[in-house]
């Protein structure tokens, strides 16, 4: 009797390990997620433990595994999303970390961007790598430990280390494979988006040796075998990517054009633009999006700093909601904002302002504003932000956005899914499977090893579950939008 075969993602993000069991339709049949330690070494610096990574990660996976009430032999593949541009490096004889991971939020190699800027290196790196020089990406953090840790360029020189972002040390962990994928490769503004190649000469100028860097392997892929005793089966590892790529890939969004807002702590907006790696002229990212093996796919990417923060700010910082559940009913509760904006530039703006000394503004406040207007205006500044993202993407691309998928733990505020809808005049669609980017991860490994049979397939996998369509006379659409543009040149102007 054969026993029937499941797919399982390790979905490793920034505050816990998830791992989920897939079926062929795309459900989960079986899930576990571990929170793991976030370090704060001091003021803008974010570090996590490697060692917390991997175990969480492997005891995520065994959990999942026994949740859905399979044996490991039944799982056919494993597939990995994973937060990205967080660095690591590594002894390669005992695969001991020579220190903490630096997480892709941490800001301490700013002022190693300030130089590199100042040399006149920006333009030519963005050409290459489709990024902006900035602490966000994994060159500065490297340049960092290589400056701070004694001897260790040395011994880097000598093939002693090895460097990989968060997917390469999952990897190596699992298989003892030093690789990553082309969309982490993408991360880190050492890779050449054209070439798919390591830049030399990006390489020579950041004097970073080549021999700690893994091998660029395709998205979807045999990167090894575990080893047996991980889980009691030699289960081989066959896709991988970056959590936004995968969350695009397990969206569904195989045309170009087609385009997914992943609605969280801030927003990560990202554009299909196919076999075209289009280059932005409103400081949208250029990445790869996938690899399945017949070159790349490419996609515009741009993030909002804080969007499901502000509702957090209104939880945390003024009291003026008991649980983040609780916005959406408030915001119905009145008609309109009352003519309140909010901008919440907490930490500056993201594209397509990338004014990094922008500061939260509130305006239109009057002696009847409620703090139903406020959070109100709150959600309303998330669908805003969005707005003007993605806006920019069509400009960019040359074409306009058919729909929009949205995924994320704010997509559940149906408030914030139709006020996006509305002021995008565009439908908003959210997906039955919730765990877009695991689902991804899923895809990805099945199709190496023929799970599923291509493309076709998983788009009839992909599944509505609620579409929000424009209801908004275009008068008030405009209306709303010119004030949310002044507000926003108040926020630029307050420094």
């Amino acid at each position: 009797m054969t026993q029937e075969r499941y797919i399982l993602a390790l979905d490793q993000g920034t505050t816990s390990s998830r791992a989920i069991v897939f079926n062929a339709s795309g459900v989960s049949i079986g899930q576990k997620q571990i929170p793991f330690r976030q370090i704060y070494p001091q003021p803008g610096w974010v570090e996590h433990d490697p060692q917390d990574l991997w175990i969480s990660q492997l005891e995520a996976a065994r959990g999942a595994i026994e949740a859905a009430q399979v044996r490991p032999q039944q799982i056919a593949a494993i597939g990995i999303s994973n937060q990205r541009e967080t660095t690591l490096l590594w002894e390669k004889a005992t695969g001991k970390p020579v220190h903490n991971a630096i997480v892709w939020q941490c800001r301490r190699s700013s002022s190693i961007c300030h130089e590199l800027k100042a040399m006149g290196y920006e333009e030519d790196f963005h050409k290459r790598t489709g990024l902006v020089l900035d602490p966000y990406f994994s060159a500065s953090k490297l340049m960092w430990l290589f400056s701070e840790i004694p001897g260790l360029r040395v011994r880097a020189e000598r093939g002693e280390i090895l460097f990989g972002t968060v997917d390469s040390w999952l990897i190596y962990n699992l298989t003892g494979r030093h690789a990553t994928d082309a969309t982490n490769a993408s991360r880190t503004l050492l890779f050449n988006i054209y070439t798919g190649q390591w830049d030399d000469d990006i390489l020579r100028t950041l004097n970073i040796p080549k021999a700690i860097l893994p091998e660029v392997l395709p998205s979807s892929y045999e990167y090894g075998l575990c080893k047996p005793e991980l889980f009691g089966a030699a289960i081989p590892v066959c896709g991988c990517a970056g959590d936004q790529q995968a969350a695009l890939f397990g969206h569904a969004c195989f045309q170009p054009g087609a385009a997914k807002n992943t609605y969280g702590t801030g927003c990560f907006a990202l554009m299909n633009t196919g076999t075209e790696a289009v280059m932005s002229g409103h400081s949208l990212l250029t990445t790869v999006a996938w690899d399945l093996g017949k070159g790349y796919s490419y996609a515009l990417e741009g993030s909002v700093f804080i969007a499901g923060a502000v509702v957090q700010w209104l939880r945390d910082e003024l009291a003026v909601l008991a649980d983040s559940a609780e916005s959406e009913r408030l915001a119905r509760s009145v008609p309109d904002s009352g003519g309140v904006v909010l901008v919440p530039a907490f930490v500056g703006m993201g594209a397509p302002y990338w004014d990094a000394d922008a500061r939260g503004a509130v305006l239109g406040i009057t002696r009847g504003t409620s703090r139903a207007h406020l959070v109100r205006a709150a959600l309303e500044a998330i669908a805003y932000q969005s707005r003007d993202l993605l806006q920019a993407m069509e400009r960019d691309y040359g074409s306009a956005l058919p729909f929009l998928k949205a995924d994320g733990g704010a997509s559940a505020n149906s408030f914030l899914m139709q006020f996006q809808a509305d002021v995008m005049d565009r439908p908003v669609i959210l997906p039955e499977t919730a765990e877009v980017s695991a689902l991804g991860a899923a895809y990805l490994a099945g199709l190496t090893v023929g799970y599923w049979s291509g493309l076709p397939e998983l788009e009839r996998n992909w599944r509505r579950k609620r579409e929000f369509n424009a209801e908004m006379a275009e008068e008030t659409r405009v209306r709303l939008l010119e004030r949310w543009d002044k507000a926003v040149s108040v926020a630029r102007m307050f420094k």
